[in-house]
């Protein structure tokens, strides 16, 4: 994967470029993590970047991206492969020969469905493959994945052993709900990604949000700042702040006063306690500036 970047320099040009601003400490890990061929296990609170950031790489590299999306219950017919059954039980009906006979040929490439990590180990183009949210997945999932995190392959019994025609570039993002296995861990390097500085995020906003009236760049992120030192039960991402800066925007906002910002609440937090909790610590008054 060393071909991807060449230097941390160059990570941080391309993922500017392809519309994500990195700190250093991310530009680092993705360098290594390429130039090392290991998997980057990304953690930190929902909403700070970590599936952009895979976004990012893959348009950065010009490489596929491959998606496996982590929920309670996925198994590896979802996460690895499976058998088209319906396929194989007509050709079974149709065969004339005994089962023994049949067996060779209904195990064959002709009635395999790849999912998201057998397409991307054999993928031969340059791959990006994202694990996505896994502390939502059972720990059964994470000893399915050693395989593949450690030596990029998959082991299917009836084919045998199917190596990554082409190593991907791996990450897999965590929000950090449970503990992931000390085995995952030891195949990846390691990255934790919070809610960005006030200055890269006001950065983040130009760059998404150009149109936004330059005075409320600042505004507007101090009072997701402040927003996200309440005990909220979901507090802003960097998404809703982009999303709320457009909201300003189509609204044709001058200044933010407590009655603007009471009134597009509902862009930045998602749930009646929040906004209960906000308006009060906040002070939103309808003709006074919002207070921390």
């Amino acid at each position: 994967m060393s071909k991807f970047f060449g230097s941390v320099d160059e990570v941080t040009q391309r993922l500017t470029e392809a519309g994500y601003l990195p700190s250093l400490d991310i530009a680092t890990a993705v360098f290594l993590a390429g130039h090392l061929g290991k998997p980057l296990l990304i953690e930190g609170p929902a909403g700070v970047g970590k599936t952009e950031l895979a976004k990012a790489v893959a348009t950065a590299t010009t490489a596929d991206l491959v998606r496996l999306q982590c929920y309670e219950g996925i198994d590896e017919a979802r996460a690895l492969y499976e058998w088209n059954h319906a396929k194989q039980l007509l050709r079974i009906t149709s065969e004339r020969e005994g089962w023994d006979s049949t067996r060779d040929h209904v195990f064959t490439e002709e009635f395999l469905l790849a999912r998201p990590l057998l397409a991307a180990i054999r993928n031969p183009n340059p791959t990006v493959l994202l694990i996505d949210e896994l502390d939502k997945a059972d720990v059964e999932l994470e000893g399915l994945l050693l395989e593949v995190l450690g030596d990029y392959q998959v082991s299917i019994p009836e084919l045998g052993t199917i190596t990554a025609a082409r190593e991907p570039f791996v990450l897999v993002t965590s929000n950090a709900s449970r503990d992931l296995s000390d085995a995952l861990k030891r195949r990846c390097l390691y990255l934790h990604i919070d809610y960005p500085t006030a200055e890269l995020e006001r950065a983040i906003v130009r760059m998404r949000v150009p149109e936004l009236d330059e005075a409320l760049g600042e505004p507007v992120v101090r009072v997701v700042g402040a927003l996200r030192e309440l005990s909220l039960r979901k507090p802003p991402s960097i998404a809703e702040t982009v999303d709320w800066a457009r909201t300003l925007v189509a609204l044709g906002t001058r200044s933010l006063t407590g009655g603007v910002v009471r009134s597009t609440l509902g862009v930045l937090l998602k749930y009646q306690a929040d906004h209960r909790i906000a308006a009060e610590r906040l002070s939103l008054d309808a003709d006074e500036g919002p207070a921390k």
